[in-house]
């Protein structure tokens, strides 16, 4: 009976750590590039926004972005800058992007 117990404790542990290897996270960002066109590739979720997606990732220390796309702000929930905001520039303003990431 001790070795079906071990066995079940061993199989437990491993989905405990299969599900914490699997950890994702959504980030949140203003899609304001300076004029690079990153942030066009990343709003419409084109193949040219992977980079600059998985670079934001791995800046976070997670291991790859699993997607990208343009939010609108009725999607956000908490704080939001205005478009009074000093940071707000000409078209860009009160635009953000969603990358989610995965470790």
């Amino acid at each position: 009976m001790s070795c079906k117990a071990a066995l079940l404790a061993i199989a437990v542990s491993m989905l405990c750590v299969n599900t914490a290897q699997a950890e994702r996270r959504l980030f949140i960002i203003a899609n304001d590039a300076g004029g690079y066109g990153v942030d066009r590739c990343l709003a419409n979720g084109a193949a040219c926004g992977a980079a600059a997606a998985a670079a934001y990732c791995r800046s976070r220390e997670f291991k790859s972005a699993v997607s990208f796309r343009k939010v609108d702000r009725e999607e956000i929930t908490g704080a939001v800058p205005t478009a009074s905001s000093t940071n707000c520039r000409g078209d860009a303003c009160g635009t953000f992007v969603a990358i989610e990431c995965n470790r």
